[in-house]
């Protein structure tokens, strides 16, 4: 498997690579990592890291595109390379860019290839504002066709990202996993949710809208903050909290809400533990997702419809290929539109509780474990010619050789850690939340 990210840290895509790894490895199936030189070590039976060399002067990669990635993806192409040199695979399995190498690499093998789609790379250069150029999209574009066309089977995270595929490619065979493998591992009490808004300082009476994931442009928290000014002005009391956004960003984000007058009514609680998560939830009042572009869903409407809170969202399809009037309050992407939604939940709370009811029902049945599994079933399946109907055969699973580090540095972590000095034992839970150290969505 190649994943073009820091694994493990608490954001997005590597949240993904974790599920998608441990359902796998819970399938039966082997998995050897090839990724970046960053991030937490994760102990996993089944799994085993090799990360590649670190370019000099890198202690990290921000999320998105960034020209820091070609050094790192050069680097990541070498240990790729060093793997299959080493070693017998069944199939190559790779994440984002990551399929141009894993593409390339199985054609070379004559292994099939399995292209993880969390997202659509020309969509990547609007959504980070990374560039205007057309040569630049044309490139990425190019890619993109070549990761689907030479790919056997395409995972898609949603409806849309299907979307994209078969414009590209009508005939390709794709699957459809959504980032919500639900478990009731995500379950605060109220003595937990008392505890964080102890910590916040907020009394039991005072209603919190609450905002959990990065700090990006896309994210729209410009939007939350005019809005937030509107419903100041007509509930004093309530307050504001955000967990979640790196050091600079906060600081960047104290600023907008001293600019929209909503200083003295929000609350920056930083990236949280993610084991904490659940327990913000259910001290919250209102849930809210005011993201303005991109058409991916967030990862944390999930976790808002596990929680049972309403949820309040933009009426954009990033939002409305998984929500509904049924299970959200859905607005317009405006601050007086996205304020009368949160007011609408402090108003009604009669209808504000249906609207939760009918959320977490909605978790429990289309986005539980047991979906989330059948569908990695079904990928593996598709990739995958059975020899025969009693016997599985392993995807990804090491056959020969068992190199366990390299002259160029690599490390593999083995599943009892490899003695790693940073190895994760208390892995995430189902739905992404219960790894420290921190929340990144």
């Amino acid at each position: 498997m190649i994943a073009p990210e820091p694994f493990f840290e608490p954001r997005g895509t590597p949240f993904s690579e974790f599920h998608r790894i441990r359902a796998m490895t819970a399938l039966g199936h082997h998995v050897d990592l090839v990724t970046y030189p960053f991030g937490q070590d994760v102990a996993m039976p089944g799994l085993r890291v090799f990360r590649s060399l670190r370019p000099p002067f890198l202690r990290g990669v921000k999320i998105g595109p960034s020209f820091a990635k070609m050094p790192l993806n050069a680097l990541l192409t070498l240990t790729a390379i060093r793997r299959v040199l080493s070693a017998r695979y069944d199939a190559i399995h790779s994440h984002e860019e990551g399929g141009l190498i894993g593409a390339a690499l199985a054609a070379l093998l004559r292994v099939p290839h399995l292209y993880d789609m969390h997202s659509s790379l020309p969509q990547q250069l609007t959504n980070f504002a990374f560039s205007r150029s057309r040569l630049i999209r044309r490139a990425f574009l190019g890619i993109e066709r070549f990761m689907i066309r030479r790919s056997r089977v395409v995972i898609v995270i949603c409806p849309s990202l299907e979307d994209t595929v078969r414009a590209i490619e009508p005939h390709a065979q794709t699957v459809l996993i959504e980032n919500a493998p639900g478990s009731t591992e995500d379950q605060a009490t109220p003595a937990q949710a008392s505890d964080v808004r102890g910590a916040l300082g907020v009394e039991p009476s005072t209603p919190v809208i609450l905002y959990t994931g990065t700090f990006e442009a896309y994210q729209g928290l410009d939007l939350l903050f005019d809005a937030m000014a509107i419903v100041q002005r007509a509930r004093p009391n309530a307050r504001l909290v955000l967990a979640g956004g790196k050091p600079d960003q906060i600081e960047r984000a104290r600023t907008q809400a001293r600019a929209a007058s909503i200083d003295a009514v929000t609350i920056f609680a930083g990236e949280r533990p993610a084991s904490e998560i659940p327990a913000y939830l259910l001290a919250a009042d209102v849930l809210v997702s005011p993201r303005s572009r991109g058409t991916n869903t967030p990862l944390k409407i999930y976790q808002y419809l596990r929680s049972g809170k309403p949820i309040v969202a933009t009426r954009l399809l990033t939002h409305t290929q998984v929500l509904s009037d049924d299970t959200a309050i859905l607005t317009g992407a405006t601050p007086q539109a996205f304020a009368d939604g949160i007011l609408a939940v402090m108003t009604d709370v009669d209808r504000a509780a249906a609207i939760g009811r009918r959320a977490r029902n909605l978790a429990e049945t289309k986005y539980s474990y047991e979906a989330y599994l059948e569908r990695t079933r079904q990928a593996i399946d598709s990739l995958v010619v059975q020899r025969d109907s009693d016997q599985r055969r392993p995807v990804l699973d090491t056959r020969e050789g068992s190199a366990r580090g390299s002259s160029e540095r690599e490390r593999a972590s083995d599943v009892s850690g490899g003695g790693a000095p940073r190895t994760l034992r208390n892995v995430p839970s189902a739905s992404g939340v219960g790894v420290g150290p921190h929340a990144r969505k």
